[in-house]
């Protein structure tokens, strides 16, 4: 491997995680109301939320939750593979459930990556390694590389190293030394994910909080009775009632 160009990586980085933070805000102001109720009522139900402030700002922070998770996620796939291409000419795959190619000591590397460990449930899990099969084998048979290995890199986390159903597991420092060979490149892009922060975070929560009060009016005015209580089985009609399953079944002659 060539070594890396921290200068470089730092550039990278200060100008992704821009647009990381400006996709964070749109996922704010685009939101409605609609697309907030599809969370899970009958679990804010259980935490006795009595008021339409309190039930909004806690649908808005499970739905940030998620779909920060997905933008950093995609953010940190990006760096990777910028730093591998920085390193040995790394290059996005076209292979289904690949994120990543490289060659490195007469090895061709097929990786996906994944931003932390608590990722998908059993059938993605199987549908990854089936992708990763396919893509060593389809490897193999173009006789492009007599080496090929399977690799599941995943940016955080403290699991250890290990083999699973024919392909590599490598995570946090493991991972970032693996397409780098710098033991200390998981800390070093610390400081430039920072870059400006505090400013983004500043425009985000102004933004957040007019989010709020918008969807907070709209809540009241659609889910909430004469008299200002949440209307629980209105909200749970909204956002589960579909009857049609007679229709299915077999008719009742009785």
């Amino acid at each position: 491997m060539k070594p890396l160009d921290l200068d470089r990586v730092c550039e990278y980085v200060n100008e992704n995680i821009t647009d990381f933070h400006q996709r964070r805000l749109q996922s704010i102001e685009t939101l409605n109301l609609d697309k907030l109720l599809r969370k899970n009522p009958y679990l804010f139900r259980a935490k006795d939320i009595h008021t339409a402030p309190e039930l909004i700002n806690g649908l808005l922070e499970a739905f940030l939750s998620s779909s920060e998770e997905k933008l950093f996620g995609d953010f940190l796939e990006g760096l990777a593979v910028f730093v591998a291409e920085l390193t040995c000419a790394g290059h996005k795959s076209t292979a289904s459930g690949v994120d990543l190619e490289f060659f490195n000591q007469g090895t061709h590397y097929v990786v996906s990556i994944k931003s932390g460990t608590n990722w998908g449930n059993s059938s993605q899990h199987k549908k990854l390694e089936q992708d990763l099969k396919n893509a060593v084998a389809r490897l193999k048979q173009a006789k492009r590389s007599p080496n090929v290995q399977a690799v599941l890199g995943i940016c955080y986390g403290k699991t250890r190293t290990s083999y699973l159903r024919g392909y590599l597991k490598v995570v946090g420092q493991n991972f970032w030394y693996f397409i780098s060979e710098n033991p200390d490149l998981y800390t070093e892009i610390i400081e430039p994910i920072g870059y400006r922060a505090k400013e983004h975070n500043e425009c985000f929560e102004q933004e957040k909080r007019k989010a709020v009060n918008r969807l907070t009016g709209q809540f009241i005015e659609r889910f909430c009775t004469t008299d200002y209580e949440i209307d629980w089985p209105r909200l749970v009609e909204f956002n589960s009632g579909n009857l049609d399953l007679d229709a299915f079944l077999p008719a009742n002659d009785a």
